[in-house]
């Protein structure tokens, strides 16, 4: 079996500027509300498995109810299927979906598998190494003031990464952008082939390997990656996650209107763009081989993506959930696919030591719950299972848990990763207020 460390995802730089939010050294562990330096752990198989399948045999009596939702079909025009599996480098719980991106006017397009689905940051992001020769030189080269491509940086606990921004238009399952829409394509040089300083700390992510997918779709509640901090000038010169590197060298941080910055694709569908619903079918306690889920695009414009029964939170533009409450104490919550697992802070939890670092390694099944609550003063109860990471990884075959949970380090935060989302039909409600609309961010959920 492997070990792989992971840093923990970043919604923001200290709660100034929104940052690209990336998966990390393989895995993506979640992060909301300001840096943190801890590092958690991670493990793959050795080997891929079969769909269903379990470890058998580890006692979960002491688990909550697992949650029963399935997904629905995806073969509608507004639906891709979610695989989780072995993937690109056999890392547990990452979701991906495939994505097809098209050089802007033209039938030159490229489909491209295992981009992880990220409710927990804003933008399609591609590792150059995914795209093949033809996409890599055709897709158009951002720009700014004077001519200079434009470049972006993402930074987050134990690395970073640079790329271009480019433009592409973009379609999934049956939905394509109205136009093209900016895109961060992660090591390509265009923009640089060295990373501008205070780009980030520790070793460069650039490639397939080092993200543990070919890229990553993020759609979560905001429609920009940066929004107004990269937008106006006062705050760019210092927290702007952009450059520009005439030359290719001396790299300053950029302003970039809303316009030019990584968007969110699904709020630029022509339909079915206020939102999201990933849907996770129930998997055993003890961990399974795969897992196949549905992304649903749009909430409340067809047939198949109504609320139902679901309750609505509304969050901050982040799509965090700032006054809840864990163990006594109000902390900050998030729905996030993209880490892959559940990551807060229990002392009374057993860490499992060298082997799995940062993860809870407890001897018997454990329950947590967690009060969310929502801007809009709505609560609701989740309860979550914990079994040993130690147990669950020993597996060697599985890649898909439910009950898999660790350290967050110093954030007050409490992070319902990729696990809380099997069994559920999850929601992102994106931010339309901050594009003139009605529609407040919000999460909901039904189990």
């Amino acid at each position: 079996m492997q070990t792989m460390l992971m840093a923990k995802k970043l919604k923001d730089w200290t709660r100034v500027a929104v940052t690209v939010v990336l998966v990390s050294a393989l895995a993506a562990c979640g992060g909301g509300g300001g840096g943190d330096s801890g590092s958690s752990g991670s493990s793959s198989g050795s080997t891929g498995g079969s769909t269903g399948g379990s470890s058998g045999g580890t006692s979960t009596s002491g688990l909550p109810a697992s949650p029963t939702q399935q997904p629905i079909a995806a073969n509608a025009a507004n639906t891709v299927a979610i695989s989780v599996n072995r993937g690109v480098t056999g890392v547990i719980n990452i979701p991906t979906i495939s994505v097809t991106v098209c050089v802007p006017n033209t039938t030159t397009c490229q489909t491209i598998n295992n981009i992880q689905v990220d409710t927990g940051s804003f933008g399609l992001r591609i590792a150059n190494a995914a795209l093949n020769s033809t996409m890599q030189g055709a897709l158009p080269v951002s720009s700014i003031s004077g001519g200079s491509p434009l470049g972006e940086c993402a930074t987050f606990a134990d690395g970073y990464t640079w790329g271009s921004v480019r433009t592409a238009t973009v379609t999934i399952g049956g939905e394509t952008t109205t136009a093209a829409v900016p895109v961060q394509i992660i090591g390509d040089t265009a923009a640089g082939t060295t990373a501008p300083t205070g780009c980030g700390s520790g070793a460069a992510e650039n490639t397939p390997s080092d993200l543990g997918a070919n890229g990553i779709i993020g759609i979560g509640t905001a429609l920009y990656d940066c929004g107004s901090t990269c937008a106006n000038a006062s705050t760019a010169a210092t927290y702007s996650n952009y450059f520009s590197c005439p030359g290719g060298t001396s790299c300053t941080r950029a302003t970039v209107p809303l316009a030019s910055q990584v968007a969110n694709p699904v709020a630029k569908f022509p339909v079915d763009n206020n939102g999201v619903i990933v849907q996770m079918p129930p998997i055993s306690n003890n961990g399974q081989a795969s897992a196949t889920g549905t992304l649903v695009f749009g909430i409340g414009t067809q047939s198949n993506n109504g609320l139902g029964s679901a309750q609505v939170l509304t969050t901050d533009a982040y799509g965090d959930l700032t006054g809840s409450v864990f163990n006594g104490s109000t902390t900050t919550a998030f729905l996030d696919s993209g880490s892959n697992g559940y990551f807060f802070n229990d002392s009374s939890l057993t860490l499992c030591g060298s082997s799995f670092p940062g993860f809870y390694c407890p001897s018997s099944a454990q329950t947590r719950s967690i009060t969310l609550v929502g801007a809009n003063a709505a609560q609701a109860t989740a309860s979550i299972g914990i079994l040993s990471a130690s147990t669950l990884f020993n597996s060697g075959t599985n890649y898909a848990f439910n009950d898999l949970a660790g350290q967050l380090g110093g954030l007050a935060a409490f992070d319902l990763g990729l696990p809380f989302f099997y069994g559920r039909h999850v929601y992102h409600g994106f931010d339309l207020k901050s594009n003139g609309g009605t529609q407040a961010p919000f999460v909901a959920y039904a189990s």
